[in-house]
């Protein structure tokens, strides 16, 4: 048993092995290295041609096959589709357009508590979490250019202010690398405390937006100086929705306060299994929120202002009016002339909320999304040899695939339009077909349509002069108009 302990010494060579050992280990004939006297030169020489590196474990080469399959709907199991089928399940989900807030005033609550140096979520919860936050920030302000954002964080018993409300992603990424690479987890978590200084930044902000608070919560308890039932209540006098992401265990606490702010759902409080599974839940909160029957109320009319772009000669630069920092290119305010340098903002002068032409159109696909693809059979792939967005090739249509049957039916239906029911998430012809034009796509163009482009490249594409196809909310639509 002592000769097998000794078989594996890691960043060892042969000549120390058999100085450590003797010769009778390289000449013995049990071992697992006695029948490696020839083989311990060849991998002496091996290591003196790779500069002398440790061999790799044998463990370490081991290959997860059963991670690369998946349950396709009729029970079977498909190799190597587990990368497809992940993206997809990020994309089937509801497409019914409802009524959202497209001017969103959120708060991000950070838990930088002790128990954010826990490991269970690698490197630790600290640090992922504020890697995660800083991608939480780019993907807030693109998929909503024309919200606000601000983050606080919960450590020694209170709530830390990191950034301030303000529509510039740059200044929340900055504060939140410095917290990363200076500040460590410490003290205990307060949810009343963290709660109440979101209350406030949230107070006075327009009745027109949504007014939200996400928490990321690490911990099981919370230290609190009063009674939480009272900023509960306050909270829904003010119409603050409450959205919790726990990394531990569930706590009944978190689940009361995403309940009574959140109208009595409970899909708002959430628990994270692993990293992956942390930042979907986390990138799930860009999406706005739905408007509930009780909020919604008679049109009212926004005024917003569209600036025009301004650039001064190295002779007359000014400063900017928003963090007054000497520029050359700024934008000029449509009512006042005001100079500022990044769009979205707020006039600092007169308050007139300034934006571009594109902030709108890009908050306003949330209103009408894309309607999700469908998954194309063997039958009907025969239609179509390569991805229409991006000229891929499909993989071709294997013998026996398809049935006389299906054979004769995908002849007579070739330019029928697909059904939408039974969507049952992974292809097994890696095609799918927008429901509205009937073109195939592959699973990049499906994922790159519907979270970046958020528009169909086969319905864009139509030139007949009544627009032909039905637009991707369900509705006619004329394309030259």
């Amino acid at each position: 048993m002592a000769d097998s302990d000794g078989e594996y010494v890691e960043d060892m060579s042969d000549d120390e092995l058999v100085g450590s050992r003797g010769a009778a280990a390289v000449d013995s004939n049990y071992g697992t290295r006695s029948k490696g006297g020839r083989g311990g030169k060849e991998k002496g020489d091996a290591k003196k041609g790779k500069g002398g590196g440790g061999r790799k474990a044998a463990w370490e080469d081991i290959q997860r096959s059963w991670e690369d399959v998946v349950e396709a709907a009729d029970g079977s199991l498909i190799s190597g589709a587990s990368l497809e089928a992940e993206k997809r399940r990020r994309l089937l989900r509801d497409t019914t357009p409802v009524q959202r807030g497209i001017i969103r005033h959120l708060m991000l609550v950070l838990d930088m508590s002790f128990s954010m140096a826990e490991k269970d979520l690698l490197p630790n919860r600290y640090r992922l979490t504020l890697d995660y936050a800083i991608d939480f920030v780019r993907e807030y302000f693109e998929q909503n250019p024309i919200s606000q954002l601000g983050v606080v964080g919960m450590r020694d018993g209170i709530a830390v202010r990191i950034s301030d409300m303000s529509g510039n992603p740059t200044e929340h990424i900055e504060k939140l690398e410095g917290w990363r690479e200076k500040e460590e987890p410490q003290g205990n978590p307060s949810l009343q405390n963290a709660l109440e200084m979101c209350r406030g930044a949230l107070f006075h902000t327009p009745t027109h937006g949504t007014r939200e608070v996400l928490i990321v919560h690490g911990s099981r308890f919370s230290s609190d100086p009063g009674e939480i039932d009272d900023t509960i209540a306050s909270l829904i006098s003010d119409r603050i929705r409450v959205s919790v992401i726990g990394l531990s265990a569930q706590v009944a606490l978190c689940a009361e306060i995403c309940s009574r702010t959140n109208g009595g759902e409970t899909d708002k409080y959430t628990v994270a299994l692993h990293e992956q599974n942390f930042r979907d839940l986390l990138l799930a909160a860009t999406t706005p929120p739905i408007t509930h029957a009780s909020e919604q109320k008679s049109a009212s009319l926004i005024m917003m202002g569209f600036p025009s772009r301004t650039v001064a000669s190295a002779d007359h630069i000014s400063l900017c009016a928003c963090h007054h920092r000497p520029t050359r290119e700024g934008y000029a305010c449509a009512r006042c002339n005001t100079k500022v340098c990044r769009l979205p903002s707020e006039c600092p002068v007169c308050g007139l909320t300034l934006v571009l032409s594109t902030h709108l159109a890009r908050s306003y696909h949330h209103l009408f999304p894309l309607r999700t693809w469908v998954e194309v059979s063997w039958a009907d792939a025969v239609k179509s040899v390569a991805c229409f967005a991006c000229q891929n090739p499909f993989p071709a249509v294997p013998k026996g695939a398809i049935k006389p049957k299906e054979k004769s039916k995908a002849n007579s239906s070739a330019s029928a339009v697909p059904e939408t029911k039974g969507l049952k998430g992974v292809s097994e012809s890696g095609r799918y077909a927008c429901p509205a034009c009937g073109q195939h796509f592959c699973i990049e163009c499906d994922v790159y349509s519907h979270e970046i482009l958020h528009n169909c490249p086969g319905c864009q594409s139509d030139t007949r002069g009544q627009g032909g196809v039905e637009a991707a909310n369900g509705t006619a639509m004329d394309i030259d108009s």
